[in-house]
């Protein structure tokens, strides 16, 4: 008490802020917490959940001084105790679950774990909306509740939308593939899933998601040349066409909280200095209603690595001006406050950067108060790690495995038939392995062995010591026994992080060390049909596997979550039948020889002999294609409706078109046509001819007339629908076409127009020609 009486008053009830932002009885506080700040919502505008966010915001950051200011504007947000404001971590991730990677969340009691769903590339050869949009929503409330808990943030920076352009990428296993339609979709559905309130509020959020790496991003380590020291020369017609309209689907369609650019430089320039990048795209053109953050230390890599800025303060100017609003690492709190005294910038670009971060929080209910008198308030340890979750992951996983060779219908097994199975390879009993990378701590385990070993009797041999593979002749030796003896033999091959991950590309296609060698004299020796399970985030040149008719089945498996043993033992026992496709093409191995990773062109360059890119531009020979996966059943698609001529209108005289005869244009601006409603129908018939049931993913493809646009896609997916069809039955699918945003393409000044003349629809093995024409 006598130490009290000699401090001033204010100072006293600073510090009593300060011991009860520590937590009272071991509870965390928040900001506007009434047990911190007694009526709250009175004293302060900004605590008051009827006015509007604009107004809250506002009068939160008047009440801050400069100092206080630039300490908001990093990751691990300072505390203002005079405000009854803790300090927040807005780093957390939730790539496929609630991750401890970040960190704004850990594992503790009464929450030690949470659900691991499969990596997302797996996820993604699913194809279906409606499973990442149910995956989002229960991420986001076992992510609520741990905020309850006091074990977590609510600021996710997932998910990852790069289009995985190189096979060698070690974070490719993150995205949804390499097409950019594909990835568009999975990004909106997955970032609904995650922020949608059941309510339907746009000015509310469950969790805010962050769409990243913007852009252009896809290496991380190869041949001595990191992400920090790359700069993507990439044309307008590739970022317009491929880099970018992933982040821009997130935007204007999954109205995504947040975008984070990423390390590289784009021909020239770092993306978080881009002002072009982030206030002209982001914010200017697609409308971001969120905040813009940095990846990790990226302001500090700007001027220390990169050298792209003379001083701290400068570079300080240059991202914040760009548009940066949230600096993840300590570069923007420890230099701000200086470039603002020293004239290199102004103290309303920290307010606007503070408003759009402020805002987000507020659509949380992050400066409502306890939690607990929240929406959302009653979600806690019971609502994470479910059976209802556990089954959801095992959904997934199934139907994103992929069958890429069935001879003779090997598969399915029967459990009467096959008695004993041998299970052999460095995969065979993965567990940290099948859950990927930016994965947090999982519920439970379920490896490949104790998945079959459900089914039938095993016997495990794991064929080498990891998935490295040194050779050692007694594990392959062993191995070979065990197929001997076996009625069959599942081989689990592949990699691991070791192999693929952040900072690590890999430099070869092959499996890793002595794995093929492994696997050939294994299957010489096995005494029944064997199937080779490849578990691996990018694709693997298998060729030797593909042509040997020993190895009668291949599966890909991806990286499959914490239920990845039990999914993958249902699709080779018949329980589910499997129906996911490839996301991404499988090169052969001289792919990796013949094309440097840093060269970013998607198209092809006859003239010196490279290839080109993913299924859209690829013109050398692949392994399997996008799209591939075969099934259980036989499906067959026969196209009802299509149309055979499509009239279109131009909007004004100023056109592509103008001062030329009709029948001499042969293509037309978008911005020119009149585009307003203008749609047709394709309707697809889906028979199953086969005796089992499944789910299908019908794709619809189109290619535009040869020869109209230089770097048109050869193929390019225009929609997809996955569906189930019964034994014997069929399924209509309807599809609804926008004919200037599905059928156009960009050229080469990143101008998205129209062609005339023939364009070709593809589904399944039906082509069907149309026309687009101009009319009256």
């Amino acid at each position: 008490m006598g130490f009290q009486r000699t401090l001033d008053g204010g100072l006293i009830v600073v510090l009593l802020v300060l011991g009860l932002l520590q937590g009272i009885c071991g509870q965390p506080m928040y900001p506007c917490d009434n047990r911190v700040i007694p009526n709250a919502a009175v004293v302060y505008p900004f605590c008051n959940k009827a006015l509007p966010i604009n107004v809250r915001v506002n009068d939160l950051i008047r009440r801050l001084n400069l100092k206080e200011k630039v300490q908001m504007l990093v990751d691990k947000a300072g505390a203002v105790p005079r405000l009854g404001i803790p300090s927040y971590e807005w780093w957390s991730e939730a790539l496929h679950g609630v991750s401890n990677f970040g960190p704004g969340t850990h594992f503790a009691n009464p929450i030690p774990a949470a659900t691991s769903f499969p990596q997302v590339i797996l996820t993604a050869a699913t194809f279906d909306t409606e499973l990442w949009e149910e995956m989002g929503k229960a991420v986001s409330t076992e992510a609520r509740a741990m905020y309850n808990a006091g074990l977590g943030g609510l600021t996710y920076w997932s998910p990852n939308v790069n289009i995985f352009r190189d096979p060698r990428w070690g974070r490719g296993q993150e995205t949804p593939g390499e097409d950019p339609l594909l990835t568009s979709n999975f990004a909106v559905h997955y970032v609904r899933g995650l922020q949608s309130t059941d309510g339907g509020d746009p000015n509310r959020l469950k969790v805010a998601a962050c769409c990243k790496h913007f852009t252009a991003y896809d290496l991380d380590n190869w041949n001595q040349i990191d992400r920090f020291h790359f700069d993507a020369r990439v044309t307008q017609q590739d970022l317009d066409d491929t880099f970018n309209p992933p982040f821009k689907a997130c935007v204007t369609d999954g109205h995504v909280a947040s975008v984070m650019c990423s390390y590289n430089k784009v021909n020239g320039v770092p993306t978080c200095a881009d002002p072009v990048l982030l206030n002209g795209n982001i914010r200017g053109k697609w409308g971001l209603n969120g905040y813009i953050s940095s990846d990790c230390d990226s302001a500090d890599v700007i001027y220390n690595t990169q050298h792209f800025t003379t001083t701290p303060e400068r570079t300080v100017a240059d991202v914040m001006g760009a548009g940066l609003d949230l600096n993840c690492g300590r570069f923007l709190g420890d230099h701000t406050e200086a470039a603002v005294k020293i004239g290199k910038l102004q103290e309303s670009v920290v307010d606007r950067a503070l408003f759009n971060s402020f805002s987000v929080q507020m659509r949380l209910g992050l400066f409502d108060g306890d939690p607990a008198f929240q929406p959302y308030g009653n979600l806690g340890p019971k609502d994470v790690c479910t059976p209802e979750h556990h089954r959801l992951s095992v959904r997934a996983a199934r139907e994103g495995i992929v069958l890429l060779k069935n001879i003779n219908r090997a598969l399915p097994f029967s459990p009467t038939r096959i008695r004993s199975l041998a299970v052999i390879g460095p995969n065979a009993a993965a567990k940290d392995a099948m859950i990927g990378n930016y994965a947090g701590i999982p519920c439970r385990y379920t490896t490949p062995v104790k998945g079959l070993g459900i089914y039938t009797k095993t016997v495990h041999k794991p064929g080498c010591q990891n998935v490295a593979c040194p050779r050692n002749p007694y594990l392959v030796r062993d191995a070979a026994q065990a197929a001997s003896q076996a009625d069959a033999t599942v081989i689990v091959v592949g990699a691991d992080l070791s192999i693929e991950a952040e900072m690590v590309d890999r430099t070869s296609l092959l499996l890793p060390g002595y794995q093929e060698q492994m696997v050939i004299e294994t299957a010489k020796a096995s005494r029944g049909p064997v199937i080779l399970v490849v578990m691996s985030g990018g694709p693997m040149d298998i060729s030797f596997a593909k042509h040997y008719d020993k190895i009668t089945s291949i599966l890909w498996v991806g990286y499959p979550g914490q239920a990845g043993g039990k999914a993958l033992a249902d699709v080779i026992f018949g329980k589910h039948n499997p129906g996911g496709r490839l996301p991404v093409t499988w090169y052969p191995q001289d792919f990796v020889a013949r094309v440097p990773m840093t060269d970013m062109n998607m198209r092809p360059n006859p003239a010196t002999g490279y290839p080109g890119r993913t299924y859209r531009f690829y013109t050398g020979s692949k392994l399997y294609r996008f799209g591939d996966g075969l099934s259980y059943t036989t499906y067959s698609h026969s196209l009802v409706q299509a149309p055979k001529l499509v009239s279109l209108a131009l909007q004004t005289p100023n056109n592509s078109c103008a001062g030329i005869e009709k029948n001499m244009c042969n293509s037309v601006r978008v911005e020119h046509a009149n585009c307003q409603g203008l749609l047709f129908d394709v309707h697809v018939d889906v028979d199953n001819q086969g005796s089992i049931d499944g789910r299908h993913a019908v794709l619809l493809f189109f290619s535009p007339p040869a020869g109209v646009h230089k770097g048109a896609p050869q193929r390019q997916l225009m929609a997809f629908r996955k569906v189930n069809v019964g034994a014997g039955g069929r399924e209509r699918v309807h599809f609804s076409v926008d004919v200037c945003k599905d059928l156009s393409v960009v050229d080469e000044m990143g101008v998205r127009k129209l062609a005339l003349g023939s364009h070709l629809l593809h589904v399944g093995d039906v082509k069907h020609t149309f026309d687009i024409q101009l009319g009256d």
